[in-house]
């Protein structure tokens, strides 16, 4: 009740033309959906058990950088780097922990984003109020994108805090901005499963259907999809370059793919291409690990597949839902 009347506030304040939108409804709608993912019982305890699964990836982390400290040469400077990429064994690292939860918390707020507020007909009285429509939708993803961006930063900032009191040495320059842009590579990444979750949410009435769609969405590109490429090259030569261009390429349909090879570029810097190369590429080449510039231009495609993916999902909700009837 409190959000609503805050809202209703927000949208009867004076206008200087009624004609004309407002941009400071857009942001009441953004504070109200902000305020409903906070106070939901079920964003709270999806919240809870991420902040736990992740101080148990940080201990083993911690475990596993402090090892690594021991043997490191002189020369590595990327210590830090090893903190988001390494474990003892018994729990995956962060890397790992973001790219499998990440898309969960993308669907769980957006699955209901629409049809739940349509059951229950506070939709209707949203829409009645003197407000473009296609605010809702754009406010509803800018909120989500707020929540997994203020979640993400904050347990980025956290494992740098605790690496640097473990470590006692703080990240070069070069790591922390290696750091900061994957995490903005995240919420690109969970921004996509956010859209998925939201246009399932527009098409289906029930929001349980429009979790499962997008739960069997989600399952089928990080587990059986692997599985599908690699019957489809056992029948082919592994050996042939053409052959190993095509299964790359059919991987990378796969958004946790996309994900999981510009992560590893990014937090590994040693690593200079994401295929096999050719004996003339290697002779000549000067080991030594890339700079962040060159890093950032070779994962340029899988960031722009990324973001494609995510305005795809985005445009087709968008458009079914300025020519949904809401008014029950």
């Amino acid at each position: 009740m409190k959000i609503m009347e805050s809202f209703k506030k927000g949208l009867e304040r004076p206008h200087t033309n009624a004609g004309k939108s407002h941009p400071h409804s857009f942001w009441v709608l953004v504070q109200k959906e902000v305020s409903d993912h906070i106070l939901s019982w079920r964003v709270n305890i999806l919240v809870v058990l991420l902040a736990l699964t992740c101080f148990g990836s940080l201990y083993t982390a911690l475990s596993g950088i402090r090892d690594a400290a021991e043997k490191i040469d002189a020369n590595d400077t990327f210590l830090f780097l090893k903190l988001f990429t390494i474990s003892d064994g018994s729990l995956p690292p962060f890397l790992v922990f973001v790219s499998f939860i990440g898309p969960l918390l993308g669907i769980a707020l957006g699955f209901d984003a629409v049809n739940s507020e349509y059951s229950k007909g506070t939709l209707s009285r949203v829409v009645s109020q003197p407000i473009p429509r296609d605010y809702i939708i754009n406010a509803k993803f800018v909120a989500a994108i707020l929540v997994i961006s203020a979640l993400l930063f904050s347990l980025g900032f956290l494992v740098i805090a605790l690496g640097v009191l473990m470590i006692g040495i703080p990240p070069t320059p070069d790591e922390f901005l290696r750091i900061i842009s994957f995490l903005v590579l995240s919420i690109c990444y969970i921004a996509f499963w956010v859209n998925l979750a939201i246009l399932f949410s527009i098409r289906f009435k029930q929001a349980a259907t429009s979790a499962l769609s997008s739960i069997a969405v989600w399952l089928f590109f990080s587990i059986f999809y692997s599985m599908i490429v690699g019957l489809i090259s056992k029948g082919q030569d592994a050996a042939d370059p053409s052959t190993s261009a095509l299964i790359q390429n059919l991987m990378r349909i796969s958004p946790s793919q996309l994900f999981s090879e510009a992560t590893t570029i990014l937090l590994t810097p040693s690593i200079r291409t994401l295929g096999p190369m050719t004996m003339e590429q290697v002779v000549g080449a000067i080991p030594g690990a890339l700079p962040l510039s060159q890093s950032l231009l070779l994962i340029t495609p899988q960031l722009i597949a990324l973001i494609a993916a995510t305005l795809i999902c985005f445009g087709i909700s968008y458009a079914l839902f300025m020519r949904k009837e809401i008014r029950n």
